[in-house]
């Protein structure tokens, strides 16, 4: 990720950090290095995409009443962009090429393409 990227991603997890209660008092800044550490290799629509989902209670966790770990978020990123992918490739072999100037739909849980801004 670039370092907008990073940025963009830090104000999806505080998001997710106040959406969830916290177990303990915890460095804040030391928190969110550790999730950005996690996931700084992913694409920031699957990252986003999970954060959602964590959000909505709609990814895979334990107990969705607490925070995911980092690893489960990473998990999660990781399953997006799997999605992700499958969507894009199933497209491209059930439809006939597409001409430029279409924009790129996502469905509701974020699997669709990734937008470059």
């Amino acid at each position: 990720m670039t370092a907008a990227e990073l940025q963009q991603a830090a104000k999806a997890l505080a998001a997710m950090f106040s959406c969830f209660p916290q177990s303990a008092p915890a460095d804040v800044e030391m928190q969110l290095r550790g999730y950005l550490a996690a996931v700084q290799d992913a694409d920031l629509c699957d990252v986003q995409a999970a954060i959602q989902r964590f959000i909505r209670g709609e990814a895979k966790v334990d107990n969705a009443q607490f925070c995911p770990s980092s690893a489960q978020l990473s998990i999660e990123v990781r399953e997006r962009r799997l999605m992700r992918e499958l969507i894009a490739k199933r497209a491209l072999l059930s439809s006939p090429p597409q001409r430029g100037g279409e924009v790129a739909r996502h469905s509701r849980d974020g699997a669709g393409e990734c937008r470059q801004q």
